[in-house]
């Protein structure tokens, strides 16, 4: 017991960091390892060979005994969550939306003027595809927007951005961010569970309650990298076999690359106290490249293919998928309070439409041979 109290501690003086790496490292090499002919063959190959690569790498990457036994220690933890996870026989984790589809439904019954505006609503806030046009769906395929139709932690990001300026009226004292950070959290819970806790929402909700309770701690340095682990810890410990969710890798491969390429492009841009058009820009183009950096490897080992236009594709698409959700929000709530003016549904529909025709001329392109 004085054994394993020391290496706890050891691991904790670490930080998350310490802990966090060589435990998803165990989680993605249990499920990196092949099955056996028989179902029980492949838990042994997976705990022993799990085993052996963690004595390994504690061997080769830490400085110190008592240091190599805790990543040691991290990493064989990692592989048994995974390999425990899959012998329960657990399935794919996702609650039933509570509301998901009585919310489909009433997107649908809301009349806007154009009949894709309700279809791409539904697809932004619910994930639901159907009643969207085919010419439509293939324009998103084709121009490398297909992630802004698949329910993500990006559609959360852009509730929870969309929130986050309109509470900033508030002001900032004690009781306001207090007040910003519970709404926050409330609403991305509610999001959450609404559209039904997919791996990359989880993700997302896990970074905002974070945030957000480091928010509240004044005088603390909030740690991007260190929210990161821990929210990947927590999702892999809860649930390991996340790990093999296609949306959990590149949410998680994206704001890696949000976190560590990002600031240093962005700060490539000279400074400047006004409002510069240009600076947006860059600060789109910066946060698009750091994605696909971190992505793009991943994308082609799994379909072979490269959105060769994502730079423009995102430039257009993601501010006008934000200003969509926007609109439609506001126009779904006023449609649910009996008060929507006819003006918010036409703008509402005219965003859709540029979003529409922006997607199906990006489509269009091809690179010149």
């Amino acid at each position: 017991m004085y054994f394993v109290k020391n290496e706890i501690e050891m691991i904790v003086a670490g930080g998350i960091v310490a802990f966090s790496i060589p435990f998803a490292a165990g989680v993605v090499v249990a499920a990196l390892l092949p099955p056996g002919e028989e179902g029980s063959t492949y838990w042994w190959v997976s705990l022993a060979g799990s085993a052996c690569l963690g004595l390994a790498c504690a061997v080769f990457c830490s400085k110190g005994r008592r240091s190599r036994t805790a990543y040691a220690m991290c990493f064989i933890l990692g592989a048994l969550a995974y390999s425990c996870a899959r012998l329960r026989g657990a399935g794919t984790f996702r609650l039933p939306g509570l509301t998901l589809g009585r919310f489909a439904a009433f997107i649908d019954a809301t009349d806007f003027h154009h009949e894709q505006t309700g279809a791409l609503l539904k697809a932004f806030l619910t994930g639901r595809r159907d009643g969207l046009d085919e010419t439509v769906a293939n324009s998103f395929r084709e121009s490398g927007a297909s992630h802004l139709l698949a329910l993500s932690g990006l559609h959360l990001g852009i509730v929870y951005g969309i929130l986050a300026k309109m509470l900033a009226l508030l002001g900032h004292s004690r009781t306001a961010t207090l007040v910003r950070s519970l709404t926050a959290i409330s609403a991305a819970s509610a999001f959450t569970l609404l559209t039904g806790t997919s791996p990359s929402t989880i993700r997302a909700f896990l970074f905002i309650l974070l945030n957000e309770i480091s928010r509240l701690q004044p005088g603390r340095h909030r740690s991007a990298i260190n929210i990161y682990c821990t929210a990947l810890t927590i999702q892999l410990a809860a649930y390991p076999l996340a790990i093999d969710s296609l949306g959990f890798q590149l949410s998680y491969l994206a704001m890696l690359g949000i976190y560590l390429l990002f600031p240093k492009m962005n700060a490539w841009y000279p400074d400047g106290s006004r409002f510069n058009p240009l600076r947006y820009i860059w600060t789109s183009m910066a946060m698009s490249i750091s994605c696909q950096v971190f992505t793009a490897p991943l994308v082609w080992l799994r379909f072979h293919s490269f959105p060769l236009f994502f730079l423009l594709t995102n430039l257009l698409a993601l501010p006008l998928t934000s200003a969509m959700m926007l609109c439609g929000l506001a126009a779904l709530a006023l449609s649910a309070a009996g008060c929507c003016p006819d003006i918010m549904k036409s703008l509402t529909d005219a965003i859709g439409q540029a979003l529409i025709f922006c997607l199906e001329t990006i489509s269009t392109l091809r690179p010149i041979s």
